[in-house]
């Protein structure tokens, strides 16, 4: 029976369990993206989304409750580099986000002992995936030549419209 298993313990006793997720932690918010396996990554979530939420600023920014919740992130990530940059860098840009601050991608399987590996990292830091992609006009079929000769034409004006200001 499952009575009392609400986590993975992950094979660890408690403290080496929270050594390890700081330290996780720390590297997480520190490089926006780590590559561990996938139920680390999965812990890790659950660590690390309830200390993003408590960095995010509130609308009435009261410095007693912005210290204590620096000071409750500290007590979890035992690295104040690591709580200065979640409050200040982290916890900012994620602000209008109502949850889900991170994204796990499985990997594959590694090498040595085929444990699923997964890359668990921060969805607003990724620029693949949040910046604006521009339509690229491409066809399949030829185009005739005066729309070749259009699309030629647009760059080159706007080159010399460069140079002139380059000069003044």
């Amino acid at each position: 029976m499952r009575h009392g298993k609400k986590f993975n313990h992950l094979g660890r006793k408690t403290a080496h369990r929270r050594a390890m997720l700081a330290n996780m932690a720390s590297s997480l918010i520190e490089h926006k993206r780590i590559n561990t396996t996938l139920a680390k990554a999965k812990a890790l979530k659950v660590f690390v989304e309830p200390l993003v939420t408590k960095a995010k600023p509130s609308n009435n920014t009261e410095t007693d409750k912005r210290n204590h919740n620096m000071r409750i992130a500290f007590s979890y990530l035992r690295d104040k580099q690591a709580v200065n940059e979640l409050f200040k860098e982290v916890g900012v840009k994620v602000g209008d986000r109502p949850g889900g601050y991170t994204r796990i991608i499985k990997l594959g399987n590694r090498l040595g002992d085929n444990a699923d590996m997964a890359m668990i990292e921060f969805v607003d830091f990724n620029d693949t995936y949040t910046a604006e992609k521009v339509a690229k006009k491409s066809t399949r079929r030829g185009r005739s030549k005066k729309a070749k000769s259009e699309v030629e034409e647009a760059p080159a004006q706007e080159n010399t419209e460069t140079k002139e200001t380059s000069q003044e």
